[in-house]
């Protein structure tokens, strides 16, 4: 995971890479010339709720599970203790939508980099903030 371009993932798009097919094609796509992160708390929630969702889409858990633990090798997740140093300023950010989301905001702003995400809360945080139908715009140029 090395390259010019760089992406902190929401846990939306983690999920989205499990059990969809554009956002993991995507990945796959760009391994080699972006570097995409996610804050551990994103990976913690995408395996809380990894069971459940592969329940209602009828979807093997285990292979659910399993793929979401191969994304590793792709996503590269920031432990709490690198992005907490921007987490009164992350929260700041955010505070009038989802301050839970903070960790996010603090990772894209410890990695200066945008957020990919299908969730508007970031949007006007001040951070580039981009969607799953507009990613390849960003990974392209």
């Amino acid at each position: 995971m090395s390259g010019s371009k760089s992406l902190v993932l929401d846990a939306n798009i983690l999920i989205r890479a499990v059990f969809g097919i554009r956002v993991r094609a995507l990945l796959n796509k760009y391994e080699d010339t972006a570097a995409f992160y996610c804050p551990d708390i994103c990976l913690e929630d995408a395996r809380r709720n990894i069971g459940a969702i592969a329940e209602r889409q009828r979807v093997s858990v285990v292979a659910a599970q399993e793929f979401l633990e191969e994304l590793a090798l792709i996503v590269e997740t920031v432990d709490h203790r690198l992005y907490s140093v921007h987490e009164a300023s992350a929260r700041s950010r955010i505070a009038s939508r989802d301050v839970t989301d903070w960790p996010i905001v603090a990772t894209a702003l410890l990695l200066d980099c945008p957020i990919w995400t299908e969730d508007r809360i970031f949007f006007g945080s001040g951070v580039a903030t981009w969607t799953t139908a507009n990613i390849g715009l960003y990974l392209k140029g």
